[in-house]
C-alpha cells in the first residue's frame, strides 16, 4: 500500500467536496452540518499529524541532547579519574571485606559499562594482623570512600 502525504490527502477531500457541491440535486441540496462535520473530523486528522511530527522532532532532539550529556559526563567522569593518578585513596574491598589504601596506578575505562576504572595498588591486613604483599585492585572511580 502507498503512503499518501497529508497534504495531498487534503487536496482529494476538497476536490471531491467540491464535486459533490457541483453535482448535487439542487432540490435536495447537500446538509450544511454533514458538510461542517467532514471539514472538521478532516482538519483534526491534520492536526494530529502536525502534532505526531512534533512529538516525533522533539523525541529526536531529546535523544540528541541525552546522547550529549552523556558524551560530557563520561569525560568529566574519565577527567576526574585522571586527577587521581598517583593518589592515595580508600576503598571498601567486598572480597576481603575490609577498607583497603592504595595508590592510583593507572585508568581506563571498563568497554562494557562504559565507566572509568582505577587500577590501584593496597595492602590488604590478613586477620592475624600482617600485611599482605602489594595487590593490584580494579575499583570504580565511584567506589572511592576517600582520597588522602
Amino acid at each position: 500500500m502507498e503512503m499518501v502525504s497529508s497534504s495531498k490527502q487534503k487536496i482529494d477531500f476538497l476536490n471531491l467536496m467540491v464535486a459533490e457541491l457541483q453535482n448535487q440535486n439542487p432540490l435536495e441540496p447537500m446538509d450544511n452540518q454533514q458538510m461542517a462535520a467532514q471539514l472538521a473530523q478532516f482538519t483534526q486528522l491534520e492536526l494530529t499529524e502536525n502534532m505526531n511530527t512534533s512529538i516525533q522532532s522533539m523525541n529526536e532532539s531529546m535523544a540528541k541532547l541525552n546522547m550529549s550529556f552523556q558524551g560530557a559526563m563520561l569525560v568529566a567522569e574519565f577527567d576526574y579519574a585522571k586527577s587521581l593518578l598517583g593518589k592515595n585513596v580508600t576503598f571498601y574491598s567486598n572480597e576481603h571485606e575490609q577498607s583497603v589504601t592504595g595508590k592510583v596506578t593507572k585508568v581506563s575505562i571498563d568497554h562494557k559499562s562504559g565507566k572509568a576504572m582505577l587500577n590501584i595498588d593496597g595492602k590488604v591486613q590478613y586477620p592475624n594482623g600482617d600485611m599482605s604483599d602489594d595487590k593490584s585492585f580494579s575499583v570504580d572511580v565511584y567506589a572511592l570512600t576517600e582520597i588522602l
